[in-house]
């Protein structure tokens, strides 16, 4: 079973596309453009904060997030009542610990801002003060470390011509 945030919803949004260079505040709180606030879904203050890869977090609609959490969980739950993941007892702890560390809900607060919880900063390894990059990522908003978002684009940039024409194709 694979995590699927394309659902219908989000398929009857536009994609949530742009980057934006903002700075973290004293308090670690983080302002949203208004170009990517008004993308998000509406109905509720409440965002999923997640950790993705070393130096990048990513701001999900929440109620998508959760439904596609619950199901992933339901499934395990009953595997291990079932005696499917006997013998498996490392992967299953290795399943809670990143669950129980991955992500946590948010409160997007007057002029766009959220504030990045104090597990989440090490992680991103921005200081108060420090810059990060904005960036829509079709179905969430991601929020990058500068260095981490340069390496990359390094990276995946040559492909881009064959990811826009495999997915357009």
């Amino acid at each position: 079973m694979g995590w699927s945030f394309l659902t219908s919803d989000a398929a009857n949004r536009p994609l949530i596309l742009g980057e934006f260079r903002r700075a973290i505040d004293e308090r670690w709180r983080l302002s949203l453009p208004p170009e990517l606030v008004e993308l998000l879904p509406a109905g509720g203050d409440d965002f999923i904060l997640a950790k993705e890869c070393c130096g990048a977090l990513s701001l999900w609609d929440v109620a998508n997030w959760q439904t596609k959490l619950d199901a992933a969980v339901r499934v395990v739950q009953a595997k291990i009542e079932a005696g499917k993941l006997d013998g498996r007892i490392e992967e299953v702890q290795r399943l809670g610990r990143l669950l129980s560390t991955r992500h946590r809900t948010v409160q997007l607060a007057g002029r766009g801002r959220i504030t990045i919880p104090e597990s989440f900063r090490e992680y991103l390894g921005v200081e108060p003060g420090g810059e990060v990059l904005l960036v829509g990522a079709a179905i969430c908003v991601e929020i990058w470390r500068p260095d981490a978002w340069l390496a990359y684009l390094e990276q995946r940039l040559p492909d881009f011509g064959a990811l826009l024409g495999t997915l357009s194709g």
